[in-house]
């Protein structure tokens, strides 16, 4: 818990020095669980204020393949790594609670994964192929190339991704799931998660 508490701590800290435009300074490691929960109570008070701002705001990308960003995807990029990683920490509980994300949720975290950060993080996919996930209500295509990051377009699948929103949601994120894959499954590992 005190690792998972120690990561969020840095990714809040690192959105703060993001919408602030101010370079994030790395910390050392936290000594104490009571070290640990003070930068974090510090850094949560610190991008609740800086969330304050205006959802339409935009900032400087902190990404490699830039594209635009706003106050408003920060808050979101937050929403959806806070939610996974709330499964990290339900999974360390000697009996792991039956969450379940609703399914507009989950959509929204699948677009948000696919349409808005995978493109941005930059990656090379070192793989071609088409990869599609359905949730039945919504459809995302994913087109890799081997010297481009993944981009959205459209094509015949060489994978598909299907179920429930919930479960594709963890699938693209690597975490337990029972989403259907049918095809070539390692054409997900291009598209894991960071």
């Amino acid at each position: 818990m005190q690792d998972l508490v120690t990561h969020l701590t840095t990714v809040l800290s690192y959105v703060v020095a993001a919408i602030t435009d101010r370079k994030a300074e790395p910390r050392p490691a936290a000594e104490s669980w009571e070290d640990a929960l003070g930068r974090w109570d510090g850094e949560r008070m610190a991008v609740r204020e800086a969330l304050r701002r205006p959802a339409d705001t935009s900032l400087r990308s902190p990404f490699p393949h830039g594209g635009p960003i706003t106050v408003g995807d920060w808050t979101r990029r937050l929403a959806h790594e806070f939610a996974i990683h709330r499964l990290d920490a339900e999974s360390a509980l000697p009996t792991p609670p039956d969450t379940q994300y609703r399914p507009e949720f989950a959509e929204d975290g699948i677009d948000e994964f696919l349409a808005f950060l995978t493109p941005r993080r930059g990656q090379p996919s070192g793989r071609a192929g088409v990869v599609q996930a359905s949730t039945g209500t919504r459809k995302w295509t994913v087109l890799l190339h081997p010297d481009q990051p993944p981009t959205l377009g459209e094509g015949t699948p060489d994978l598909t991704l299907t179920g429930p929103a919930d479960d594709v949601y963890r699938a693209l994120w690597g975490r337990p799931n029972s989403a259907e894959k049918v095809g070539d499954a390692t054409l997900l590992e291009p598209l894991a998660a960071p």
